[in-house]
């Protein structure tokens, strides 16, 4: 199932590059090798300040000008998935480690699909970049080639295309690798060299007039400039104090990051300490564009966490942070602003510098702490649960990890909600159906509601707040209530708001509804919004903002149900009543703002009640057994095994690159936590 996932994420990724017309796709190749690309210029590879290379990649790249652009187009995507699917290789032989056979298996897929999500493999897919050899020449160069002279020969070349490159030098020569850092060197001097005698004024320009690429391409301040340079930039320092104070910084983190890098190495995660360096490189880089951070993905190796249920913490951040947007990961709030348009270099730096990966010679580097489950009360039906490895956990989850799936998960809920448009006309129909049937069951009371609300100018007021305000405060305010007070009853109370928003997408898919406020000729009155044009398609800048149209289920409705029937269930007896309060509230909001109509309340009823029974079928009653008296947790860790030695030197773990003593390159089965799913 994985290699299938990773094969269609593969043909994906190369259709989507195929089906541009040749003038859209690959858009940085094209700019260098095109008809009146740089490389065809008699002049400065840099005059134009489209191509950011080295004047070695340029002349590397000059012979693909003779070829024919399409045909050159279709040969480097298929070229670049290749290199990936090599990488994606590599990197699962590379693992520490001893693992079992299926272990091997899951990894190289996995590790395929991963790279294949990444942001700057679709970088360099869609632009045409370079930035994945380099890479897969320092992990050929580290865990493939034999011999120490061919190692550095690889190394070498990848420096020569991408100077930070150089930085693996220091790791091979503080690892014992004297002559393959020797040897990088000299083959990144001997190609840079050979780039001068036959380019000496783009050299000259490269290295000297713009100091190893600084300030070519794209503006340094940008975004797209993932390095402490242009985070500094972004913060508005400029000039000479800028310059010191960057290179102070650059200096740490070559420090501590090498220093680490060394550390693990030595421990045998020879992988970790390559994407920890590449780390570092990314944060010295004066410009390290979004297809140059491959290294960042690496990092995902290491293994943070004592407990079982902090493990995957870890690679949570750095795959979502990899393979999302900013904006899908932290809120659009001025304050988090600087943590979202530097969190590729952040987690760069924490990797480089700070994260405390395990080292092999913890006992908990293999068995963490376990987890502590609760024992479920029987259900009532045999069947149930329909997933009985769906255990109840009795202790919190981390916090991260659950505001990170929260937060990524409404992102995702925003996206299917404002893709789910199935036109004005289809909405408006919809409309016309459920007002009919409401009609006939003698519920139409919007329209009655609605005036009322406007005429009594406190309750248009009153529910104009309640509406626009505590939509996502109760919710969330009882989630984390929750969390803290009740921690098992937490995960219970998430999965079933979880499956209620879940099916309410698939109603906002399917079935589009206009709200009473945007039917034409009915008279219904916005209170929330103010009056909308309705001759026009749009409807202003409002639409462009959030789908008008997903008003069947009412999520309005549906949260303050879930809200109240959670408080019904789980808070104490005096506070109960409150729970009837706020849907009441909502359901009023809704109708007498002109925002729903009745039967979407129904709707949303209905998917919370699904939410709850999907919940009880796949994991069972709510209720917990209290736990057993004297019981005794586990020991993780029986007297007598034997924890792991420390690796002296990565030719200690095998000249040729392998990680482990005990088998090369492998993963370590018992080092990912098997928790299941909440």
């Amino acid at each position: 199932m994985l290699w299938l996932i990773a094969a269609v994420l593969a043909v994906r990724q190369t259709a989507a590059v195929l089906r541009r017309p040749p003038g859209e796709r690959l858009t940085d190749l094209e700019t260098w090798v095109g008809d009146n690309g740089v490389l065809h210029v008699t002049g400065s590879l840099y005059d134009t300040k489209a191509f950011t290379g080295t004047p070695f990649s340029g002349l590397v790249l000059k012979p693909l000008t003779r070829a024919a652009q399409e045909s050159l187009g279709i040969a480097w995507t298929l070229g670049t998935l290749l290199l990936v699917v090599a990488l994606g290789l590599v990197v699962a032989r590379a693992l520490p480690g001893r693992a079992s056979r299926r272990t091997d298996l899951l990894a190289a897929p996995l590790a395929i699909s991963l790279l294949m999500l990444s942001l700057p493999v679709r970088n360099s897919f869609s632009l045409g970049q370079t930035s994945i050899l380099p890479v897969l020449l320092v992990l050929l160069g580290c865990f493939v080639v034999r011999g120490e002279r061919g190692s550095g020969v690889l190394i070498g070349i990848g420096a020569a295309l991408q100077p930070t490159v150089l930085l693996f030098a220091p790791l091979l020569w503080f690892t014992g690798r004297r002559r393959a850092a020797v040897t990088s060197v000299s083959t990144f001097g001997l190609f840079t060299a050979l780039a001068w005698v036959v380019m000496p004024a783009d050299s000259w320009t490269y290295w000297i007039h713009h100091v190893a690429g600084a300030g070519l391409g794209e503006s340094a301040d940008s975004l797209a400039n993932q390095s402490l340079h242009g985070a500094l930039l972004r913060a508005g320092l400029e000039g000479p104090l800028e310059i010191v104070l960057f290179l102070l910084l650059a200096a740490g983190v070559v420090f501590l990051g090498l220093r680490r890098a060394v550390r693990y190495a030595r421990d045998g995660q020879l992988l970790l300490a390559v994407a920890l360096t590449g780390c570092a490189a990314v944060a010295i880089s004066p410009t390290a564009w979004q297809h140059q951070l491959l290294w960042v993905l690496l990092a995902v190796v290491g293994r943070v966490g004592t407990k079982a249920r902090d493990r995957f913490v870890w690679p949570a951040v750095v795959v979502l942070v990899m393979t999302l947007p900013g904006k899908m990961l932290l809120p659009n709030m001025a304050v988090l602003h600087p943590v979202r348009d530097n969190a590729l270099l952040i987690v760069a730096l924490a990797a480089a510098c700070g994260v405390p990966f395990l080292s092999r010679t913890s006992p908990y580097f293999a068995r963490p702490v376990p987890t502590e489950y609760a024992r479920p009360v029987p259900s009532r039906w045999k069947r149930v649960p329909f997933a009985p490895f769906w255990r109840r956990v009795v202790n919190r989850p981390n916090l991260l990890l659950e505001l990170l799936v929260i937060r990524v998960g409404y992102s995702v809920y925003a996206k299917i909600r404002l893709a789910a448009t199935g036109g004005r006309a289809t909405a408006e129909e919809h409309g016309r159906q459920v007002h009919s049937i409401e009609r006939a069951l003698g519920i139409d009371i919007e329209h009655w509601a609605n005036r009322a609300t406007v005429k009594a100018g406190w309750a248009e007021d009153f529910f104009n707040f309640y509406y626009s305000t505590f939509h996502f405060i109760v919710p969330l305010t009882i989630l984390g209530i929750l969390y803290v007070r009740r921690p098992a009853q937490y995960r219970w109370a998430r999965s079933s708001l979880g499956f209620a928003t879940i099916l309410a997408l698939v109603g906002f898919w399917f079935y589009p509804l206009a709200p009473p406020r945007l039917m034409p000729g009915m008279g219904f009155i916005d209170t929330v919004h103010g009056p909308q044009d309705l001759a026009s398609p749009d409807y202003g800048a409002l639409t462009k903002l959030t789908n008008q149209y997903a008003a069947m289920p009412s999520l309005h409705f549906g949260w303050s149900l879930w809200c109240g029937l959670i408080i019904l269930i789980l808070a104490p007896k005096w506070i109960k009543p409150l729970g009837l309060l706020h849907p009441l509230f909502t359901v009023s909001a809704i109708i007498g703002t002109a925002n729903h109509w009745v039967l979407d309340a129904v709707g949303g009823a209905t998917v919370v009640g699904t939410g709850f029974a999907l919940t009880y079928l796949l994991s069972g009653r709510r209720e917990l057994l209290p736990k057993a008296v004297g019981a005794v947790k586990p020991d993780p860790f029986p007297a007598g095994e034997p924890v792991g030695k420390p690796v002296k030197s990565v030719e200690a773990a095998g000249a040729a690159g392998a990680p482990a003593p005990d088998h090369p390159g492998a993963p370590d089965p018992a080092g990912a936590a098997r928790e299941p799913s909440p």
